[in-house]
C-alpha cells in the first residue's frame, strides 16, 4: 500500500497541481511510490486551518500520512487597516497555530515527517499592478483604498517567515525558507511571482526543488523507495505470476 504525503496550506498549495505546479511535480517524482494529496484552501490563514485538523487528519487513522507540508502565513501576514485585514493573524498567534497543527500531526503519527514552509516574498508593485488590472472587482469589493495601498508588504512577510523558521528550529522540524530563498535571485519579483504573491512556474520549481532536497536529507528519498508493484522489466512474459507472488500473495 502506498504511503500518503499530504500538502496542507492556503491557495499556494491549492494551486500546486496546476500545470507546472510544485505539487504536481512532487506527485510525478513519487509516482508509484507515494500518493501526494493536496489539501490547500485559498484565502485561509493558520487560525482557520485549525478547524480542519480533525477532518483532514483524524486521530486513530489506520493510515496516517508518512509526511506533511504545512504552508501558511501569506494570508496571516495581511496588514490591518487594508483590504485583506480579515485574514490577518498576529505573528505570535501564527506561530502558536503552527505549533498546534504540528502537535496534532505528531499525535496522529509520531514518526511523520513534517516540513514547515514559510510564506513567499511579496512583490508590492506586482500586487498593486494586479489590483489595477482587476480595478472594477477590487474597488467594488474593497473600495478605493484597494487601489492606493498594498494589502501585504515584503517586510511583513519576512516577519512571519522568520517566525515560521524559529518555530521549526524550536520543535526540531525541517523547514523551507521560501522568503529568503527566492530573494537570492535577481529579478525574483517577476520571475517567481505572477501577481506579486502567487507563484509562476519558475516559482513553483523553487518550492519543488527545496522540498525534494529536504525530503532527500530526511528519509523520504523517492529514489530509495520501492515501487508499489514490480517494474515491468521484472515481469517474465512466460511466467508473470512469479513477479507478483511476493507483492500480491
Amino acid at each position: 500500500m502506498r504511503p500518503n504525503i499530504v500538502l496542507f496550506g492556503d491557495s499556494i498549495t491549492e494551486q500546486s497541481f496546476r500545470s507546472g505546479g510544485w505539487g504536481a511535480s512532487l506527485a510525478d517524482t513519487y509516482s508509484r511510490k507515494a500518493d501526494v494529496l493536496v489539501r490547500g484552501y485559498g484565502g485561509y490563514n493558520s487560525r482557520w486551518a485549525l478547524f480542519l485538523l480533525h477532518h483532514l487528519f483524524p486521530l486513530g487513522s489506520a493510515k496516517p500520512p508518512v509526511a506533511a507540508t504545512i504552508f501558511f502565513g501569506a494570508n496571516d501576514a495581511a496588514l490591518l487597516g487594508r483590504n485583506s485585514e480579515r485574514q490577518h493573524v498576529p505573528v505570535e498567534e501564527y506561530k502558536e497555530n503552527l505549533r498546534k497543527i504540528v502537535n496534532h500531526l505528531k499525535e496522529c503519527s509520531p514518526t511523520m515527517l513534517i516540513v514547515l514552509i514559510t510564506p513567499p516574498p511579496i512583490d508590492e508593485e506586482g500586487r498593486m499592478a494586479y489590483a489595477r488590472y482587476n480595478k472594477a472587482f477590487f474597488e467594488a469589493t474593497y473600495g478605493e483604498k484597494a487601489m492606493t495601498l498594498p494589502e501585504r508588504t515584503n517586510e511583513m512577510a519576512g516577519v512571519y517567515a522568520r517566525g515560521c523558521v524559529e518555530l521549526a528550529e524550536e520543535l526540531g522540524l525541517r523547514s523551507v525558507n521560501l522568503w529568503s530563498k527566492m530573494q537570492e535571485t535577481d529579478g525574483w519579483q517577476k520571475q517567481y511571482l505572477r501577481d506579486g504573491l502567487h507563484l509562476t512556474p519558475e516559482g513553483n520549481a523553487v518550492v519543488f526543488q527545496e522540498l525534494v532536497r529536504v525530503f532527500n536529507e530526511a528519509w523520504l528519498s523517492a529514489a530509495e523507495m520501492p515501487y508499489d508493484f514490480p517494474h515491468h522489466s521484472e515481469i517474465d512474459g512466460n511466467n508473470p505470476e512469479k513477479a507478483f507472488q511476493q507483492k500480491c500473495l
